[in-house]
């Protein structure tokens, strides 16, 4: 069998909605249930944000803080991933209130972009800032790149020192105002990686799970989850990310790729054990 895949579940994100999806969490205990649920179907990394109880995003370290000390109450030993993306509009003193003690990786968002019809503002000091962050509690840095161009930040981050290893690479494809999601485009950017380094692909709505099959082929990591998508088939709305990693899981028998333990993801991602 080929090396293991790495299942990250994404639960919420910033964006979606109840009124898209019923099984969208907003309050902690919800968010951590899902995350607990989705471990249970086979992830071994997880991809946090937090919302207020009125499905508002935030970012406030107490949230952050209740989500974590849930998941780990209830037994789960996935890897923890703090989302420092936040949402469209948000400063960056706001959205680094994610970066709180339980966390192990945090993301680290390449580039300014359309994000829909808002614009998800990352300058380069913003990337910097948060790169530095990241290295200053000893967090793995997850970077998510959107367009080709953020691979051209990548390799200035690295050349200037910004950032080393152990890091990940997300590529995100689906975004509007991103990449779209084909397979030219995930084949481009895993041919434009600066250097060797685990990457996984997350694609957004209807092309999540095709992205996830694809990236399987090529020997990256997936990411899954109500974050990119509310739907386990055409017009089927998922009753929870726990779905979405039981497909991925089983994709991944069929490549002949055993989806990694926490542990395993752990030693792959270099995250320092807890």
């Amino acid at each position: 069998m080929s090396a293991p895949v790495i299942i990250t579940a994404a639960v919420v994100g910033a964006e979606v909605t109840r009124a898209q999806n019923p099984a969208v969490p907003y309050l902690p205990a919800e968010i951590a249930r899902e995350a607990v649920d989705a471990w249970r179907a086979g992830a071994a990394c997880l991809h946090l944000h937090a919302r207020w109880p009125d499905g508002r995003p935030s970012q406030e370290a107490a949230h952050f803080a209740e989500i974590i000390e849930r998941i780990r109450a209830a037994g789960c030993d996935a890897v923890l991933q703090c989302s420092t993306g936040g949402a469209v509009g948000m400063s960056l003193d706001e959205r680094l209130g994610s970066l709180v003690p339980g966390a192990e990786m945090g993301t680290l968002n390449l580039g300014t972009m359309n994000f829909g019809d808002g614009v998800f503002v990352n300058t380069r000091p913003d990337v910097v800032r948060v790169a530095g962050a990241l290295r200053e509690r000893g967090l793995v840095p997850e970077c998510e790149v959107y367009d080709a161009g953020m691979l051209d930040t990548l390799r200035w981050l690295l050349e200037r020192g910004h950032l080393a290893a152990p890091y990940h690479v997300q590529l995100v494809l689906g975004v509007p105002g991103g990449m779209s999601a084909s397979e030219r485009n995930l084949r481009f950017l895993v041919e434009g990686l600066p250097e060797a380094v685990h990457w996984s692909a997350a694609g957004v709505g209807r092309h999540q799970l095709p992205l996830a099959e694809l990236a399987l082929r090529l020997g990256g990591h997936v990411r899954v989850g109500l974050e990119d998508n509310l739907y386990l088939a055409k017009g089927v709305l998922a009753r929870g990310s726990r779905e979405l990693v039981e497909v991925a899981v089983r994709m991944a028998e069929l490549t002949q790729r055993k989806p990694a333990t926490p542990k395993e993801a752990r030693n792959i991602l270099g995250v320092a054990l807890a």
